[in-house]
């Protein structure tokens, strides 16, 4: 499939989601009421997770609407609205006005830090490294690529993919670092993806909604991807894909897809989610709201809403509160596998050794910024 098929069962879905709207945005009232009520309709009729998330969204409405007051000033007004959106728990849902944008943090902020980009630069790529296409490559010690991804967002060229994948095509086994990425556009997922695959594969499934009830989603229907187009340089090779709760969105579909290639292991811990596809509408006094409208789902038809769990054996402990402690960096180096080892579980290290394939051992480098409950950096 190419990039503009991707596109277009977006753009399906997109048109469907607008097509079974029940409200228009002239029945409400310009006033903390009416836009109230605008907001919570909106939610009602086209958000997509309510019955995966357990929520009673009518009940939220109860609780809320008692704090509204045509009285209210828009500053108040917007972060009551706010506070009933966090009820939804989703990194994909903002309110944004003339003077904020509301996000719902929690998806990462409750969770240990797993990523330091000086730590990376200083100690593992020893400032000396490429850029290209808003990735970051190298050549680690024995022999191994690396890839830093740090945003969807960011355009995949082919012809910088080439360049890279070319560099890198000696080493014996590649890590792409996708930890701090928080998504962007799908697009650049099935471009990055099209070089690990050498076939026509599943991607995925995609459900919208076709009425206003919390259970009125279409048949999940499949989108594939194609391999890249012949002439452009593929990897065949293990690959380590470094994840963690900042990997949400797009990245989280990326892991979603690479994750059933034979080739692949994902490690770190459990990825932030985020599989709804995000809709925007807007309210009477020009605010605008965006929510996960379609869920997209794996390969094997699961929600990956809640995240993804890391390949068998490749979860990373990230409590800094149990890590030993010390005082620098070097100190850390020096520590004994003893030492890092703590409760049988790694807490602490600059690099983790796991096993790719039966001949191949690939150093998965950790650069965690806790030392105790310190931070190096």
């Amino acid at each position: 499939m190419n990039i503009g098929k991707t596109a277009s069962y977006i753009l399906s879905a997109v048109l469907a989601l607008s097509a079974c709207a029940c409200h228009t945005i002239e029945e409400w009232d310009d006033n903390p009421r009416g836009n109230f009520e605008a907001l919570w309709t909106i939610l009602d009729e086209h958000y997509c997770f309510f019955a995966e998330k357990g929520i009673d969204w009518n009940e939220v409405h109860d609780t809320y609407s008692a704090k509204i007051s045509n009285n209210m000033t828009s500053t108040e007004l917007f972060y009551v609205c706010a506070d009933m959106l966090n009820e939804l728990r989703d990194g994909h849902t903002n309110l944004s006005s003339s003077f904020n944008t509301s996000y719902y943090r929690k998806w990462w902020s409750d969770y240990p830090d797993d990523y330091s980009e000086r730590l990376i630069e200083q100690h593992y790529l020893n400032f000396n490294f490429l850029s290209t296409s808003g990735i970051d490559y190298a050549i680690l010690p024995q022999n191994i690529g690396y890839m830093r991804y740090s945003s969807f967002a960011n355009p995949v060229g082919e012809s910088n993919l080439d360049q890279i994948l070319f560099y890198l095509s000696t080493c014996d086994g590649l890590i792409i670092d996708i930890r701090n990425n928080g998504g962007g556009a799908l697009t650049n997922v099935e471009t990055l993806v099209a070089r690990f695959i050498t076939e026509r594969s599943l991607a995925g499934y995609i459900s919208h909604k076709t009425g206003p009830g919390h259970n009125d989603f279409s048949k999940p229907f499949p989108f594939y991807y194609e391999p890249a187009a012949k002439g452009r340089i593929m990897w065949g090779k293990p690959v380590a894909i470094l994840a963690g709760r900042g990997t949400f969105s797009a990245a989280n579909n990326f892991v979603s897809i690479m994750q059933y290639i034979p080739s692949v292991k994902i490690v770190g811990t459990t990825t932030g989610g985020g599989s709804g596809m995000p809709f925007s509408s807007e309210l009477p006094n020009g605010w605008s709201v965006r929510f996960s409208a379609c869920s997209i789902l794996d390969p094997k038809g699961q929600t990956t809403e809640f995240g993804i769990e890391p390949s068998e054996g490749c979860r990373i402990g990230l409590d800094p509160q149990a890590a030993p402690y010390w005082t620098s960096p070097l100190e850390c180096l020096q520590a004994s596998d003893a030492q890092i080892y703590h409760n049988q579980k790694r807490i602490y290290t600059y690099h983790e050794t796991i096993s790719l394939s039966a001949d191949i051992i690939i150093f998965v480098y950790q650069p965690y910024r806790y030392c105790h409950r310190h931070m190096l950096v």
